[in-house]
């Protein structure tokens, strides 16, 4: 990806507005890696800091900084991966990807508050959903860099390979194995044209308390996966079975009371909910649906998480 500059090379050192357009690509790149929006944006910081870090006449050498900047950030990831799974083995309770709002409400809207740059959006693809991400977090580090790069950017194998420092023919082997899991777990299959009606049945049956409906609209070997982080009151353990999911979300909807308020929305790009308590969105809810049915339930009430959601 770099070629050494030769005495009277005329090229010259590419300008902020060059090296900038690149921002959003790596935003996009870091967090698919990583599951979370802070994360990639500490990613995306270091990888700049990097690029000035050099020379101008070492920046110049550079055939293709769009090039070097992914390959930088890539490997930044792959070094990511060991310290962020440190943290979980200490983490309290289930950890669940970073949800993100719809871009146009993250601007503009209830969750964006102050006007997020476009450069620092995340495009809401299949790839973004919040099952796509769990399945790529269960991966092994080098599966989901060779996944994410080759499948969604489409990058070379030959490209790849120089990130995760593997062959070619490894990598490929890699981007085969995660392929398998995302095929095992279905993900890939884009949403029913009746899902956003069926959270709306839900956050209706949920709001009336309605056990029997809500049990209805739940696939029999359902689960609901929440995250606090230790910093808000929720459920430890996943709750598996339509029946006990029906009995403890009744029972949060008992004991929130008035106080809190479900608002339809969109979560990395599917149908899903918000709970606002006394004006502040506590809770974001994203949904894998199947069918008619619901087949998990992602909860994050851990505050930090929730930052793009925020008002103000």
């Amino acid at each position: 990806m770099t070629t050494r500059a030769e005495p009277g090379d005329e090229r010259s050192d590419p300008g902020l507005s060059v090296i900038m357009s690149e921002r959003r690509r790596l935003i996009n790149l870091a967090y698919r890696l990583l599951g979370s929006l802070a994360d990639a944006e500490d990613v995306v910081q270091e990888t700049y800091a990097r690029w000035y870090a050099m020379s101008a006449r070492e920046r110049q050498a550079i055939e293709s900084p769009g090039a070097w900047l992914v390959t930088v950030a890539g490997r930044i990831c792959l070094n990511l991966f060991g310290s962020a799974r440190a943290r979980r083995e200490t983490y309290v309770g289930d950890w669940i990807p970073e949800p993100l709002p719809e871009p146009t409400e993250w601007i503009n809207g209830r969750s964006g508050g102050g006007g997020t740059d476009p450069a620092d959006l995340v495009t809401l693809d299949e790839s973004v959903t919040m099952a796509f991400l769990v399945v790529l977090d269960a991966m092994t580090p080098a599966e989901r860099v060779a996944f994410v790069l080759h499948d969604v950017f489409r990058y070379p194998f030959g490209e790849v390979a120089e990130i995760v420092g593997r062959t070619p023919a490894a990598c490929r082997q890699l981007a085969s194995s995660a392929r398998r899991r995302i095929r095992t777990a279905q993900t890939l299959a884009g949403p029913g044209a009746g899902q956003a009606g069926i959270v709306r049945q839900f956050r209706t049956a949920w709001e009336a308390k309605d056990i029997d409906a809500l049990i209805g609209l739940l696939d029999p070997e359902a689960t609901a996966t929440a995250d606090g982080g230790g910093l808000a009151v929720t459920h430890l353990l996943p709750i598996v079975g339509g029946e006990r999911i029906a009995h403890a979300y009744a029972e949060i909807a008992r004991v929130s009371g008035d106080r809190t308020t479900f608002l339809e929305c969109t979560v990395n790009g599917l149908p899903g909910l918000v709970a606002q308590q006394d004006g502040d969105i506590a809770t974001v809810f994203a949904f894998a649906i199947a069918g008619d049915r619901i087949r998990h339930i992602w909860a994050v009430r851990n505050p930090e998480k929730l930052r793009p959601w925020r008002i103000g």
